[in-house]
Protein backbone atom coordinates (compact mmCIF):
# COMPACT_ATOMS: atom_id res chain seq x y z
CA UNK A 1 0.00 0.00 0.00
CA UNK A 2 1.19 3.56 -0.57
CA UNK A 3 3.30 5.04 2.23
CA UNK A 4 0.51 7.38 3.27
CA UNK A 5 -1.85 4.47 3.93
CA UNK A 6 -2.26 3.22 7.49
CA UNK A 7 -4.27 0.41 9.04
CA UNK A 8 -5.81 0.99 12.46
CA UNK A 9 -7.63 -1.54 14.60
CA UNK A 10 -10.78 -0.63 16.51
CA UNK A 11 -11.64 -2.99 19.38
CA UNK A 12 -15.30 -4.03 19.40
CA UNK A 13 -17.49 -6.33 21.49
CA UNK A 14 -15.46 -8.68 23.67
CA UNK A 15 -12.63 -9.60 21.30
CA UNK A 16 -13.34 -8.31 17.77
CA UNK A 17 -11.18 -6.00 15.71
CA UNK A 18 -12.70 -3.72 13.08
CA UNK A 19 -9.92 -2.70 10.71
CA UNK A 20 -9.75 0.75 9.13
CA UNK A 21 -7.59 1.33 6.05
CA UNK A 22 -7.01 5.07 5.77
CA UNK A 23 -4.89 8.05 4.87
CA UNK A 24 -5.30 11.41 6.58
CA UNK A 25 -8.67 12.08 4.90
CA UNK A 26 -10.51 8.93 3.82
CA UNK A 27 -11.21 5.56 5.41
CA UNK A 28 -12.31 2.11 4.28
CA UNK A 29 -13.72 0.00 7.10
CA UNK A 30 -13.46 -3.80 7.22
CA UNK A 31 -16.22 -5.87 8.87
CA UNK A 32 -18.03 -3.21 10.93
CA UNK A 33 -20.02 -5.31 13.37
CA UNK A 34 -20.68 -2.27 15.55
CA UNK A 35 -21.10 1.25 14.16
CA UNK A 36 -20.55 3.13 17.43
CA UNK A 37 -16.76 2.72 17.82
CA UNK A 38 -16.30 3.21 14.06
CA UNK A 39 -18.17 6.51 14.02
CA UNK A 40 -16.22 7.64 17.07
CA UNK A 41 -12.90 6.73 15.41
CA UNK A 42 -13.80 8.52 12.17
CA UNK A 43 -14.80 11.64 14.06
CA UNK A 44 -11.75 11.63 16.31
CA UNK A 45 -9.40 11.18 13.36
CA UNK A 46 -11.21 13.59 11.05
CA UNK A 47 -11.81 10.89 8.45
CA UNK A 48 -14.55 10.51 5.86
CA UNK A 49 -15.92 7.03 5.18
CA UNK A 50 -15.14 6.04 1.57
CA UNK A 51 -16.20 2.35 1.42
CA UNK A 52 -16.74 -0.80 3.44
CA UNK A 53 -15.30 -4.29 2.94
CA UNK A 54 -17.18 -7.31 4.30
CA UNK A 55 -15.73 -10.81 4.53
CA UNK A 56 -18.84 -12.78 5.60
CA UNK A 57 -22.37 -12.47 6.89
CA UNK A 58 -22.03 -13.09 10.64
CA UNK A 59 -23.61 -10.42 12.84
CA UNK A 60 -20.39 -9.36 14.55
CA UNK A 61 -19.07 -8.40 11.12
CA UNK A 62 -22.08 -6.71 9.51
CA UNK A 63 -24.48 -5.39 12.16
CA UNK A 64 -23.02 -1.88 12.03
CA UNK A 65 -23.57 -1.50 8.30
CA UNK A 66 -27.03 0.07 8.27
CA UNK A 67 -26.09 2.75 10.79
CA UNK A 68 -22.87 3.60 8.99
CA UNK A 69 -24.64 3.86 5.66
CA UNK A 70 -27.36 6.04 7.17
CA UNK A 71 -24.61 8.55 7.96
CA UNK A 72 -22.71 8.21 4.66
CA UNK A 73 -23.84 6.28 1.57
CA UNK A 74 -20.74 4.50 0.27
CA UNK A 75 -19.97 1.34 -1.74
CA UNK A 76 -20.07 -1.86 0.28
CA UNK A 77 -17.99 -4.70 -1.16
CA UNK A 78 -18.95 -8.15 0.10
CA UNK A 79 -19.16 -11.84 -0.80
CA UNK A 80 -21.18 -12.57 -3.91
CA UNK A 81 -22.22 -15.98 -2.53
CA UNK A 82 -23.80 -14.66 0.67
CA UNK A 83 -26.98 -12.68 1.23
CA UNK A 84 -26.08 -9.38 2.89
CA UNK A 85 -28.66 -6.67 2.23
CA UNK A 86 -26.28 -3.72 2.42
CA UNK A 87 -23.72 -5.06 -0.06
CA UNK A 88 -23.75 -2.90 -3.20
CA UNK A 89 -20.76 -4.49 -4.94
CA UNK A 90 -20.78 -8.31 -4.68
CA UNK A 91 -17.32 -9.75 -5.33
CA UNK A 92 -15.54 -13.07 -5.43
CA UNK A 93 -12.35 -14.64 -6.70
CA UNK A 94 -10.64 -13.54 -8.97
CA UNK A 95 -12.08 -10.03 -8.75
CA UNK A 96 -9.86 -7.05 -8.01
CA UNK A 97 -11.14 -3.85 -6.45
CA UNK A 98 -9.69 -0.39 -6.01
CA UNK A 99 -10.45 1.23 -2.68
CA UNK A 100 -12.15 4.57 -3.37
CA UNK A 101 -10.04 7.69 -2.67
CA UNK A 102 -7.11 5.57 -1.41
CA UNK A 103 -5.71 4.25 -4.71
CA UNK A 104 -5.21 0.82 -3.16
CA UNK A 105 -5.81 -2.31 -5.24
CA UNK A 106 -6.91 -5.52 -3.54
CA UNK A 107 -7.58 -8.99 -4.86
CA UNK A 108 -10.51 -11.06 -3.63
CA UNK A 109 -9.89 -14.65 -2.51
CA UNK A 110 -12.69 -17.18 -2.01
CA UNK A 111 -12.11 -18.89 1.34
CA UNK A 112 -15.21 -21.00 2.16
CA UNK A 113 -15.29 -23.02 5.36
CA UNK A 114 -16.21 -20.77 8.27
CA UNK A 115 -19.17 -19.70 6.14
CA UNK A 116 -20.14 -20.93 2.69
CA UNK A 117 -19.25 -17.71 0.88
CA UNK A 118 -16.47 -16.25 3.04
CA UNK A 119 -13.97 -14.10 1.16
CA UNK A 120 -10.65 -12.45 2.02
CA UNK A 121 -8.99 -9.33 0.63
CA UNK A 122 -5.28 -9.16 -0.19
CA UNK A 123 -3.35 -6.17 -1.43
CA UNK A 124 0.18 -4.84 -1.26
CA UNK A 125 1.30 -7.06 1.59
CA UNK A 126 -1.83 -7.01 3.74
CA UNK A 127 -4.41 -9.78 4.15
CA UNK A 128 -7.84 -9.10 5.65
CA UNK A 129 -9.12 -12.60 6.29
CA UNK A 130 -12.10 -12.21 8.64
CA UNK A 131 -12.63 -15.46 10.55
CA UNK A 132 -10.74 -17.83 8.25
CA UNK A 133 -7.14 -17.55 9.46
CA UNK A 134 -6.45 -16.40 13.01
CA UNK A 135 -3.21 -15.70 14.83
CA UNK A 136 -2.08 -19.28 15.62
CA UNK A 137 -5.51 -20.65 14.72
CA UNK A 138 -8.37 -20.80 12.25
CA UNK A 139 -12.11 -20.24 12.32
CA UNK A 140 -14.67 -22.83 13.27
CA UNK A 141 -16.26 -24.65 10.36
CA UNK A 142 -19.92 -23.64 10.51
CA UNK A 143 -21.15 -23.89 6.91
CA UNK A 144 -18.38 -25.53 4.93
CA UNK A 145 -16.44 -28.76 5.16
CA UNK A 146 -12.98 -29.53 6.57
CA UNK A 147 -11.74 -30.02 3.00
CA UNK A 148 -13.01 -26.58 2.02
CA UNK A 149 -11.40 -24.90 5.03
CA UNK A 150 -8.14 -26.79 4.46
CA UNK A 151 -8.06 -25.66 0.83
CA UNK A 152 -8.93 -22.09 1.81
CA UNK A 153 -6.06 -21.98 4.28
CA UNK A 154 -3.78 -23.45 1.61
CA UNK A 155 -4.64 -20.49 -0.63
CA UNK A 156 -3.70 -18.04 2.09
CA UNK A 157 -0.52 -19.97 2.90
CA UNK A 158 0.59 -19.49 -0.71
CA UNK A 159 0.78 -15.70 -0.29
CA UNK A 160 4.20 -14.10 0.32
CA UNK A 161 5.61 -14.95 3.75
CA UNK A 162 5.98 -11.27 4.69
CA UNK A 163 2.22 -10.76 4.35
CA UNK A 164 0.65 -9.03 7.37
CA UNK A 165 -2.36 -11.03 8.59
CA UNK A 166 -5.25 -8.89 9.84
CA UNK A 167 -7.71 -11.32 11.38
CA UNK A 168 -10.89 -10.21 13.12
CA UNK A 169 -10.49 -11.52 16.69
CA UNK A 170 -8.10 -11.42 19.64
CA UNK A 171 -7.97 -15.18 20.15
CA UNK A 172 -4.19 -15.46 20.12
CA UNK A 173 -3.43 -16.60 23.68
CA UNK A 174 -6.04 -19.36 23.67
CA UNK A 175 -4.94 -20.42 20.18
CA UNK A 176 -1.32 -20.60 21.31
CA UNK A 177 -2.29 -22.72 24.32
CA UNK A 178 -3.91 -25.22 21.97
CA UNK A 179 -0.98 -25.12 19.54
CA UNK A 180 1.40 -25.93 22.40
CA UNK A 181 -0.72 -28.95 23.34
CA UNK A 182 -0.40 -30.16 19.75
CA UNK A 183 3.26 -29.31 19.17
CA UNK A 184 4.98 -28.85 22.56
CA UNK A 185 8.51 -29.09 21.14
CA UNK A 186 8.10 -26.17 18.69
CA UNK A 187 10.66 -23.60 19.88
CA UNK A 188 9.29 -20.76 17.77
CA UNK A 189 5.85 -21.44 19.22
CA UNK A 190 7.30 -21.28 22.73
CA UNK A 191 8.90 -17.93 21.94
CA UNK A 192 5.65 -16.69 20.43
CA UNK A 193 3.76 -17.66 23.57
CA UNK A 194 6.09 -15.58 25.74
CA UNK A 195 5.94 -12.56 23.41
CA UNK A 196 2.15 -12.69 23.00
CA UNK A 197 1.56 -12.97 26.75
CA UNK A 198 3.71 -9.89 27.33
CA UNK A 199 1.94 -8.00 24.55
CA UNK A 200 -1.44 -8.69 26.11
CA UNK A 201 -0.14 -7.85 29.59
CA UNK A 202 0.64 -4.42 28.19
CA UNK A 203 -2.90 -4.15 26.81
CA UNK A 204 -1.75 -4.22 23.20
CA UNK A 205 -3.19 -6.31 20.34
CA UNK A 206 -1.31 -9.39 19.16
CA UNK A 207 -2.44 -8.83 15.58
CA UNK A 208 -1.56 -8.33 12.84
CA UNK A 209 0.79 -11.27 12.68
CA UNK A 210 2.80 -12.33 9.65
CA UNK A 211 2.25 -15.29 7.39
CA UNK A 212 5.83 -16.37 8.10
CA UNK A 213 4.99 -16.58 11.81
CA UNK A 214 1.78 -18.48 11.07
CA UNK A 215 3.57 -21.02 8.90
CA UNK A 216 6.06 -21.64 11.71
CA UNK A 217 3.62 -21.88 14.63
CA UNK A 218 -0.01 -22.28 13.52
CA UNK A 219 -0.97 -25.98 13.67
CA UNK A 220 -3.76 -25.52 11.13
CA UNK A 221 -1.21 -24.51 8.51
CA UNK A 222 1.08 -27.38 9.53
CA UNK A 223 -1.21 -30.39 9.02
CA UNK A 224 1.28 -31.94 6.59
CA UNK A 225 4.02 -32.06 9.23
CA UNK A 226 4.50 -35.57 10.72
CA UNK A 227 4.62 -34.28 14.31
CA UNK A 228 1.12 -32.80 13.91
CA UNK A 229 -0.26 -36.03 12.47
CA UNK A 230 1.34 -37.97 15.33
CA UNK A 231 -0.21 -35.64 17.90
CA UNK A 232 -3.63 -36.07 16.31
CA UNK A 233 -3.24 -39.84 16.30
CA UNK A 234 -2.23 -39.83 19.98
CA UNK A 235 -5.21 -37.65 20.84
CA UNK A 236 -7.84 -39.59 18.86
CA UNK A 237 -6.37 -43.09 19.07
CA UNK A 238 -6.98 -43.41 15.34
CA UNK A 239 -4.52 -43.17 12.46
CA UNK A 240 -5.67 -40.32 10.15
CA UNK A 241 -6.20 -41.46 6.57
CA UNK A 242 -4.74 -38.35 4.94
CA UNK A 243 -3.80 -34.72 5.53
CA UNK A 244 -7.39 -33.48 5.40
CA UNK A 245 -8.29 -36.07 8.04
CA UNK A 246 -5.45 -34.69 10.17
CA UNK A 247 -6.81 -31.18 9.71
CA UNK A 248 -10.40 -32.23 10.45
CA UNK A 249 -9.36 -34.01 13.65
CA UNK A 250 -7.25 -31.02 14.66
CA UNK A 251 -10.21 -28.67 14.22
CA UNK A 252 -12.48 -30.99 16.20
CA UNK A 253 -9.87 -31.21 18.95
CA UNK A 254 -9.72 -27.41 19.14
CA UNK A 255 -13.54 -27.22 19.32
CA UNK A 256 -13.47 -29.00 22.67
CA UNK A 257 -10.10 -27.82 23.98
Amino acid sequence: MPNTIQVSGIPAFKDNYIWVIHDDRHAVVVDPGDATPVLRFLQDQGLTLAAVLVTHHHADHVDGLSRLLAKTAVPVFGPCNEDIDEVTDPVGEPDHITLPHLDVSMGVIDVPGHTAGHIAYYGEGRLFCGDTLFACGCGRIFEGTPAQMFNSLDKLAALPENTSVYCAHEYTLSNIAFAQAVEPDNLQLHERAIAAAETRRQGKPTVPSTLQMEMATNPFLRSRIPAIAQAVESHTGTHPADTIAVFAALRQWKNTF
